[in-house]
This record gives C-alpha cells, sequence and structure tokens, in this order.
C-alpha cells in the first residue's frame, strides 16, 4: 500500500514539475500543450492497462510529441506571416518522432515485450506512474521548441547552427539504431555485445545522438526565448540525466554486467570506450 501511494505521489510529483515549467513561460499554448500531453498519456494508460501491454507505449510518445508540437504551431499559425522557422523546427521533432516510434514499435512487435515491463505493468500504480513520466518527458523536452514556436522562431546564425547540430545527432542515432539491428539479425552475433562501426567509439551512441539532437534543438529555440522562458532550455540536460542516470544507459549496463560482466573482452570494452563521448 505504500508503495502505491509513493508511485502516485511521484507520478503527481513529475506532473507537477512538467506544468510549473510552461507556467513560468506565461505562454498560454504551452501550458495547454503540457495539459494535452499528459492527458494523451492517461487516456492511452487505460487499455494499456487492462489488455496488460506495453506494446504502444514508444508509440504513444512520438504521437504525444507530434499532437503537442501540432497544437503548438496551429495555434500560432497565421497564413498571413507565415513563420518558416516554425515549419523547419515542427518537422524537425515531427519527423524525429516518426523514425523513432516506428523503429521502437517494429522492435517491440518482434520481439514480443518489452521486458523492462513485464513486473511494471502488474502493478496499476507503478504502469499509471511510467505513463506519467512519459508525459513527463515529452514535455521538459520539447517546452523549449513549444515556447519557442508559440512566440515564432527567428531564422538566424543560432538557428542554422542548431539544425546543423540536430542533423548531426539525428544522423548518428539513425546510425547507431541501424548498425544495431543489423548486428542482432546475424545469428552468429547471438548473446554477443556489439563493439563494431561507431559502437566502436561510444556504448551508447544512439543515446549520444539523442541528447544532441534535442541541444540542436535548444540552440534553434534560444533566440526566440525571452525572461522565464529561457528555463525551457533544460531540455538537452534533462535529456542526459534521464537517458544516463534513469532509463537507458542505467538500465543497459546494469543488464551488461550482469551478461558478460565475467568476460574479459566486455571489461576491456568498458574501459577503453567512453560512455557516450569523451567525459561524458
Amino acid at each position: 500500500m505504500k508503495t502505491n501511494i509513493k508511485e502516485i505521489f511521484f507520478a503527481l510529483f513529475a506532473f507537477t514539475i512538467s506544468y510549473m515549467l510552461a507556467y513560468v513561460t506565461q505562454i498560454e499554448i504551452v501550458k495547454n500543450a503540457v495539459l494535452l500531453a499528459f492527458i494523451i498519456q492517461w487516456v492511452l494508460f487505460i487499455p494499456a492497462y487492462i489488455f496488460q501491454t506495453e506494446k504502444f507505449y514508444d508509440l504513444a510518445g512520438s504521437i504525444t510529441y507530434i499532437s503537442v508540437v501540432s497544437y503548438s504551431f496551429y495555434n500560432n499559425y497565421n497564413s498571413n506571416d507565415l513563420n518558416f522557422g516554425n515549419i523547419i523546427l515542427s518537422l524537425l521533432i515531427i519527423v524525429w518522432a516518426i523514425r523513432l516510434g516506428s523503429f521502437l514499435f517494429i522492435r517491440i512487435k518482434k520481439a514480443g515485450e518489452d521486458i523492462r515491463f513485464r513486473e511494471i505493468k502488474k502493478s496499476p500504480s507503478r504502469f499509471f506512474m511510467t505513463w506519467t513520466l512519459q508525459g513527463m518527458w515529452v514535455s521538459i523536452c520539447s517546452a523549449c521548441a513549444l515556447s519557442g514556436i508559440a512566440n515564432g522562431i527567428e531564422i538566424n546564425s543560432y538557428f542554422y547552427l542548431g539544425l546543423l547540430i540536430f542533423t548531426l545527432g539525428f544522423i548518428t542515432e539513425i546510425i547507431a539504431d541501424n548498425q544495431k539491428s543489423k548486428f542482432r539479425k546475424d545469428p552468429n552475433n547471438k548473446d554477443k555485445f556489439i563493439t563494431s562501426g561507431i559502437w566502436k567509439y561510444s556504448r551508447h551512441p544512439n543515446y549520444l545522438g539523442e541528447i544532441t539532437l534535442w541541444l540542436g534543438i535548444s540552440v534553434i529555440s534560444f533566440s526566440s526565448l525571452q525572461g522565464l522562458e529561457l528555463l525551457t532550455l533544460v531540455s538537452p540536460i534533462f535529456t542526459y540525466l534521464l537517458l544516463v542516470y534513469v532509463s537507458g544507459v542505467r538500465i543497459l549496463e546494469h543488464n551488461g554486467n550482469k551478461k558478460w560482466g565475467h568476460l574479459e573482452s566486455y571489461n576491456e570494452y568498458k574501459k577503453n570506450t567512453p560512455r557516450l563521448l569523451g567525459f561524458l
């Protein structure tokens, strides 16, 4: 019972932090977009729990990104003064969301399940918390973009620099995912860990790409923000902390140590290959 209350409290805390970030911008579009992000998660949690499935969880995250960005763009759309910065930034996020969501959805369909959710989905409070955390992920990561689009994205040197950074991150993520997918398809690589391609230079290049592209989104949005709106630039920092210390890297490293920790080759790979890049 205490655990259930703690999980519900943590879910409410995640919502509160996310909405507070939107609230300080004092932009109605951003506040409504964050509410929309959580409503989508909470509505989809119901069939997910009833049917005890996590198969559309990642896809739901992508749909939420597309929804909040489209909402922000539509509500600031003016046909008489078309903002091309808004169009480009919106398309960048939508294309990224479609690519990542479809990739993860296809992967989980082939695998049959996401083992992370095997125990989580049995508990309504824990499963609800997980869906709420996805709402937090969407809200905080996209907050700078939502604020920038609501104000109107300026096309200047920061815009082009951010576009370059986003492109590098997006390409890195795609290459990393494709290389690992091909590695896993080869039956000779069953129960082995990947050290080829860009995985030779980073133990988690897909997450490196993810963090980099959100840094690019923040740089693109920078010139369109002012005052407390600048707090939304926490996006890449939040992405880094989330992927390294909460979900992605932490879990994969733990599972990797259990599976290959007895192998000298694995320990050498960890010792000589940075977690992301350099000292990160």
